[in-house]
């Protein structure tokens, strides 16, 4: 399972059902990692068929915070009042349920 470090703020939006995406650049280090988890097409774009469980934790330390939530990928413009740069792409994690 991939852990995924997420600031208070997002962690906390996130488990309140408010925020609905987590935004990860697209770069070589998440490139890899998503590809190993996610079905791509042809093209390394995400199909957006499967969920797979995405650990979050907010900080670094084993002993932090952390929920499992079941996402599906794909790529996009993320939304600006949930942390998302404009006019920048993403690999978006779109949460669909959280599992404690």
């Amino acid at each position: 399972m991939l852990t995924l470090p997420i600031t208070r703020k997002w962690y906390d939006m996130i488990l309140s059902g408010e925020k609905t995406e987590e935004y990860r650049e697209v770069k070589p280090y998440y490139d890899s990692r998503f590809r190993r988890l996610f079905d791509m097409d042809e093209s390394n774009n995400p199909t957006g068929l499967d969920e797979q469980p995405i650990l979050f934790r907010n900080g670094y330390s084993h002993t932090s915070p952390s929920f499992t939530a079941i996402c599906t990928l794909s790529k996009g413009e993320g939304r600006t009042e949930w942390g998302a740069e404009p006019h920048k792409r993403y690999w978006i994690l779109n949460i669909h349920r959280i599992q404690k």
